[in-house]
């Protein structure tokens, strides 16, 4: 059985999730550090600078910029490609695969919330 989600109710959940993650201690990254993690975790890899630039339609440094702040925080580390030492390959890290699991219970959290609210009166721009 396939449950139907409105917009309105994503937009919900993505707004209740990011409000809890800048709420609570821990991590709190930009909407590229979100999605450059949330490719690694989520997109089968290996993955490359190179590539998560292509994948996301972003520049490299961009990647790198991302990258760099996610390997302060251990939630993913670079590591040069053995058979390629041009390349660097992007690695999870078990600090990560944490972070995703609680990013998946606040989502969840979010999603019962929303659920039970009513929907708004569409606003005309």
């Amino acid at each position: 059985m396939s449950v139907h989600i409105n917009p309105d109710q994503l937009v919900g959940i993505l707004r209740d999730t990011t409000v809890a993650l800048v709420r609570r201690d821990g991590p709190d990254l930009s909407a590229r550090q979100l999605g450059v993690f949330l490719t690694v975790y989520l997109s089968p890899g290996p993955h490359t600078v190179r590539g998560l630039a292509q994948d996301l339609n972003v520049s490299k440094p961009a990647i790198t910029r991302a990258l760099d702040r996610l390997g302060e925080l251990d939630l993913a580390r670079r590591k040069v490609d053995p058979m390629d030492r041009r390349s660097v390959l992007v690695q999870r890290t078990l600090k990560g695969a944490v972070f995703l699991r609680d990013l998946r219970q606040t989502m969840a959290e979010a999603e019962g919330h929303v659920a039970e609210m009513p929907l708004p009166e569409t606003v005309e721009a």
